[in-house]
């Protein structure tokens, strides 16, 4: 039979015209962790994590190696990357504003999905806890908290105590306990306890348990986005003693650093509190140790939740997120602990992403922010691009990781007084492949200190560049790019 040449024409036509078929809408599975840096195994910079279930979905995915939160302190960091605004612009600079203060009716993250159709759902801490009710979700529940009474309990398997052990520790401690020797209501003193619980138990573990009926009860139909918002490594880092166990003193070392390394750190710069400085060296130690044990405890709920997806048939349609919303100092720069500084410990994350299409296994050293994760999430399922985010879409990075990318990241620390949270100073960074700069400037007037580390020879930054003549002219290039700001580093 002969074809005629119109037919063909026609048929070639049809064969290149654009597919009517809708866009795949993959499941989201979005895991947050709290106070996580990157003390995981694939990331290479504690030689004792032991986290193999993310080791797992990192070998599976994509492992982010250059990505930092916008402020390392919970409310700010997940007002960012829930509104995919930076910090400037969302005006949550601490922990007790509210998430919508300054954005007022901004569409966040999970509610971009739930209008495109999806299913919205969290368990635990995905917003700051006490403005979780400022974003809407389907189903919206909060984990499992433990009894204020009983905030620390009565048991302590751990090799080494902490110091907030007093005469009634062995009725348990309320959180009022814990505070009352050190005269302040935040800041929890370094504090852990190794206990009696079976994993299901814990404040996590429920949390996994929930999020798996939620996925079995929704598997198959309208595609879902989903979160679990787990509260370790949070302090205090309570969790089983068989999490503990993996983790002994004996393979627990503290920071292998120079003795003059705070000389030529800004005061602003330097987090902490007076008993920090109390803890014995064992007990430091003890401390590291405990806070890699609550890791592991939480690469322990990945785990189950990656085996469900397997189970329901959901791994190969549906993105896996794993992300923290910032760092923690673990004794680093002469004794530090806890976030809020502008260092690697406190500001650079663990992200894995594991998506349908795109191949496992990579690496990628493209500079990316927390800010970025709502328009690529948008992206990579088939969703009109969200108008108005100050993040970009890192999907080219999954396509092919070795990609050149953004020229600069950003980020930013304020310092507050307590308890009336008058704002003193604030301290911007810009980070290029190399180098990290930051401003640390009064806010009411007043000399502006400075950091500039050189992350390829110094990637512990011990040395502190911003006043060496010879880097005076890279200073005022970085200075510039910080003025210049995000969108002058798009890729």
């Amino acid at each position: 039979m002969r074809t005629s040449v119109a037919s063909v024409l026609l048929l070639a036509f049809l064969s290149c015209a654009p597919s009517t078929d809708p866009p795949v809408r993959h499941n989201v599975l979005f895991i947050v962790a709290d106070d996580l840096n990157v003390a995981l195994g694939s990331y290479g910079a504690y030689p004792t994590a032991r986290t193999p279930n993310l080791d797992r979905l990192a070998a599976e995915g994509v492992r982010f190696d250059r990505a930092y939160a916008q402020h390392p302190v919970c409310n700010p960091s997940r007002a960012s990357f829930l509104s995919g605004l930076r910090p400037e612009t969302t005006q949550v600079l601490h922990n007790f504003l509210a998430l919508r203060h300054a954005v007022g009716d901004a569409v966040m993250l999970p509610e971009y999905f739930r209008d495109h159709g999806y299913f919205t759902a969290r368990v635990g801490k995905v917003a700051h806890g006490r403005y979780e009710d400022s974003v809407a979700w389907d189903i919206s529940e909060n984990a499992l908290r433990r009894d204020p009474d009983n905030y620390l309990p009565a048991v302590d398997h751990s090799e080494v105590r902490d110091n907030s052990w007093t005469e009634g520790s062995e009725d348990g401690m309320s959180r009022a306990d814990v505070f009352a020797p050190h005269g302040r209501t935040g800041g929890l003193p370094l504090t852990w306890r190794a206990t009696d619980e079976r994993e299901e138990d814990t404040p996590d573990g429920r949390t996994t348990r929930r999020v798996i009926e939620i996925l079995r009860e929704h598997a198959g139909d309208e595609p879902f986005f989903v979160a679990a918002g787990f509260h370790k490594p949070h302090q205090p880092w309570v969790a089983p003693a068989s999490f503990f166990e993996q983790h002994p003193l004996s393979e627990t070392a503290l920071p292998n650093e120079p003795t003059d390394d705070r000389d030529d750190i800004p005061a602003p710069a330097i987090v902490g509190y007076p008993d920090d400085a109390l803890h014995t060296d064992d007990q430091q130690r003890q401390a590291i140790a405990a806070y890699h044990a609550t890791v592991t405890l939480i690469d322990h709920q990945v785990g189950l939740l990656l085996d469900a997806l397997s189970e329901l048939g959901l791994g190969e349609s549906t993105i896996v997120v794993f992300v923290s919303d910032h760092g923690f100092h673990l004794g680093e720069h002469g004794g530090m602990w806890r976030k809020q500084s502008q260092f690697e410990e406190s500001t650079r994350v663990p992200l894995i992403v594991r998506a349908p299409g795109f191949a496992g296994g990579a690496t990628t050293a493209g500079l990316v922010e927390l800010v970025d994760l709502y328009p690529t999430l948008a992206d990579l399922c088939g969703l009109p691009a969200p108008v108005g985010l100050e993040g970009t879409s890192f999907r080219p990075l999954l396509e092919s990781p070795a990609r050149d990318w953004k020229s600069a990241i950003f980020s930013r620390s304020d310092r507050f007084t307590r308890p009336d949270r008058q704002h003193l100073t604030a301290g911007l960074s810009v980070r290029t492949a190399r180098y990290r700069y930051t401003e640390w400037t009064p806010v009411e007037g007043g000399e502006v200190e400075m950091e500039l580390y050189d992350l390829e020879t110094d990637p512990r930054e011990f040395e502190n560049l911003s006043k060496d003549p010879a880097h005076a002219a890279l200073r005022d290039d970085l200075a510039r790019a910080l003025e210049a700001g995000w969108k002058a580093a798009l890729p």
